[in-house]
């Protein structure tokens, strides 16, 4: 069975955002009752993280988020419903994980309670090879998945995030995931038919089911992205494909006499007008200067753009030809498949942050998307506010995902600041690079979610909407115990009205 992978050495096990408070007396008999628990120090405080990059800093001080009193390990969806149950006559918080490889906090149990430890509930359990339809436990694995609809159905569902190796099939629903082949096969909420999820109460409820509908709004849609605030993802249907026959690879160099970025500039209404001719390779990333230089082997002047698509042969040539056609129109020059191939090898790892986090950088990402208008306004406004944040050295910027309407820009910015100033830094530098983002006409996250790190700023990203959102969370789960603390939800209460939480609190963690 494959597990969780620690994102980086944890030198301690207290709680940065406070004790760690015991379950009531006797919940922790009758959890046991229904599946394995581990209430260990030490196991608690490793699976109570995740790979939020304030986190792992915290992990090298000794401290996790937030210590989980217990860890629970299901392994049917009924197990799972009791245990919801049983924490909700409790009021005690449950914040279901998987890989653990969330990037916000998504995973971490920042009001404690217990942690669903979701990862024993692994396998696909049945194919239907006609309709390309996967039914896939929450625990699976992207590699177990992959390998074992290639070798026993010749199928794949073509969804591969970075965190591919570490991640699990419900921590992509949850979270609204995207894959690096999503501008062919579209993000997570694209590929799923339907699921099972247990609610707060634990009720055991299914949604869709079928290639399209007109029954009122999709409730499948409701739980994708919910980040186990409204409901535990207990099983999913996923669509497939069959493997592809045929793929090809290409790379272009853009330049421009006016400086790297105009090259940028030209490379992204390259991008558009692919995209805008119904072209849809299964990768199009694009690089600023910075990053192809730091990535690419560039020389600072130049931005890199990298293609591969897969599937039938004729189809694989349309798409490349337009590509082709349209790098040529803009003056770009064919590099060839090698920078596909170098980034195909190495566009999984993980252990650059965990080694620059060892050494006292602040890094992260903050990836976002945009119409296409108003790109090169996000892209300007977005790096213009993090490098005025004291102490910051890097703000760049590439492309990753295109859309008929926009596209997702993903920004990696790095600080130095002294060690006492770290946490500081880190707050300012999000505050300033995200709300710059929001004012130039981006939304708040395009695949990582919410979690921990972006709850402060869901209400002014959602505006009005966020109360329906809040009224939603308050009719499926009123005591407030899924997951709390995440999407800008805040501690469980027993005595929450109806009305609680419709303004979302400007800070979730100190």
């Amino acid at each position: 069975m494959t597990l969780p992978q620690s994102p980086i050495d944890l030198a301690g096990t207290a709680s940065r955002l406070g004790p760690a408070e015991p379950l009531p007396a006797g919940l922790l008999d009758r959890l046991t009752s229904v599946c394995p628990v581990d209430t260990d120090q030490a196991a608690t405080a490793d699976a109570s993280r995740d790979w939020w990059p304030l986190a792992l800093r915290w992990a090298l001080d000794g401290s996790v988020p937030r210590r989980a009193a217990a860890v629970v390990r299901p392994q049917t969806a009924a197990q799972v419903a009791d245990v919801v149950r049983l924490c909700c006559a409790s009021g005690v918080a449950v914040t279901a994980a998987g890989g653990r490889s969330s990037v916000v906090g998504g995973a971490a149990p920042v009001h404690g309670g217990v942690l669903l430890d979701l990862t024993a509930m692994q396998g696909i359990v049945a194919v239907d090879e006609t309709s390309g339809i996967v039914e896939v436990l929450p625990g699976t694995f992207g590699p177990d998945l992959e390998r074992e609809l290639r070798d026993r159905h010749g199928l794949s569902v073509g969804h591969y995030p970075q965190s591919f190796d570490i991640s699990t099939v419900g921590g992509w629903v949850a979270a609204r995931g995207a894959g690096q082949y999503s501008t062919r096969y579209g993000k997570i909420e694209h590929l799923v038919v339907g699921l099972e999820a247990v609610l707060a109460d634990g009720t055991l409820v299914r949604t869709g089911g079928s290639p399209a509908a007109a029954e009122g709004p999709d409730l499948t849609q409701l739980f994708i992205g919910s980040e186990g605030t409204l409901g535990v993802i207990t099983r999913v249907w996923l669509r497939s494909h069959p493997v592809p026959p045929a793929e090809q690879r290409a790379s272009y160099s853009f330049r421009d006499a006016s400086g790297p970025a105009a090259a940028f500039a030209s490379a992204l209404d390259t991008c558009r007008r692919i995209i805008r001719r119904g072209a849809t390779p299964a990768v199009l990333r694009l690089y600023d200067a910075a990053e192809t230089a730091r990535s690419h082997g560039g020389d600072g002047s130049n931005c890199v753009l990298l293609v591969l698509d897969e599937g039938d042969e004729r189809l694989v040539d349309a798409t490349m030809r337009i590509v082709d056609d349209e790098c040529a129109a803009a003056g770009a020059d064919s590099t060839g498949s090698d920078p596909v191939a170098r980034w195909m090898e190495h566009r999984n790892e993980t252990g650059a942050l965990q080694a620059l986090t060892r050494k006292g950088y602040v890094v992260d990402t903050l990836e976002v998307a945009a119409p296409w208008s108003v790109l090169l306004k996000v892209v300007e406004q977005t790096e213009a506010a993090l490098l005025s944040v004291p102490h910051a050295r890097a703000a760049t910027c590439h492309l990753s995902h295109s859309y008929d309407d926009g596209a997702c820009l993903y920004f990696t910015f790095a600080a130095t600041p002294p060690p006492d100033e770290f946490e500081r830094t880190y707050v300012a530098l999000w505050d300033a690079g995200q709300r710059a983002a929001l004012a130039a006409g981006s939304n708040l996250s395009h695949h990582h979610g919410i979690g921990i790190n972006r709850a402060r700023f869901v209400g002014e990203a959602l505006g009005s909407s966020w109360e329906v959102l809040a009224r939603i969370k308050h009719a499926l789960d009123p005591q407030g115990i899924m997951n709390p603390g995440k999407m800008g939800f805040g501690p469980p209460s027993a005595d929450r009205r109806a009305d609680a939480g419709t303004t979302p609190p400007e800070h979730s963690w100190p």
